[in-house]
């Protein structure tokens, strides 16, 4: 939990109180998240964001490097993961069919946002369980 907890640290920024700077609490940041699992929160706001993108025009450069492929070839060896490839696993994970549609409606994504979380707890605890299950066997 302590790399989640700086990763959050990171994202939300120090607190200023009486013209001083300080880091935010475990507290403060466990109720800016509304008490979710940080793993799940962040998927949720990559899924908002890639939202964000998709609606844009086609012309915007944010917009443009995001859809940019590469012309070379990839390195052998394991291919690297990429940020459309999370993407697509949240996407899945979330178990949205025909996103491209309910993408380009910003109300209805951020509800399916909203709502999906516990989809997400699934699988994370799913994964955990199984996580446990291997170190219990070895």
């Amino acid at each position: 939990m302590i790399f989640e907890w700086k990763i959050l640290r990171k994202i939300f920024g120090p607190t200023r109180e009486n013209q001083l700077w300080r880091i935010k609490t475990n507290d403060e940041l466990d109720k800016l998240i509304k008490h979710q699992n940080i793993i799940n929160h962040i998927k949720a706001l990559r899924l908002s964001w890639f939202g964000h993108i998709q609606r844009m025009p086609d012309s915007r450069t944010v917009n443009k490097i995001f859809t940019w492929t590469p012309v070379n070839t990839r390195s052998k060896g394991r291919p690297t993961q990429r940020c459309e490839d999370n993407i697509i696993q949240d996407i899945t994970q979330v178990n949205i069919k025909n996103w491209t549609v309910h993408v380009q409606d910003r109300t209805e994504w951020k509800k399916k946002m909203l709502k999906k979380p516990e989809h997400l707890t699934i699988e994370v605890k799913r994964l955990m369980k199984k996580k446990k299950h291997v170190t219990l066997d070895n």
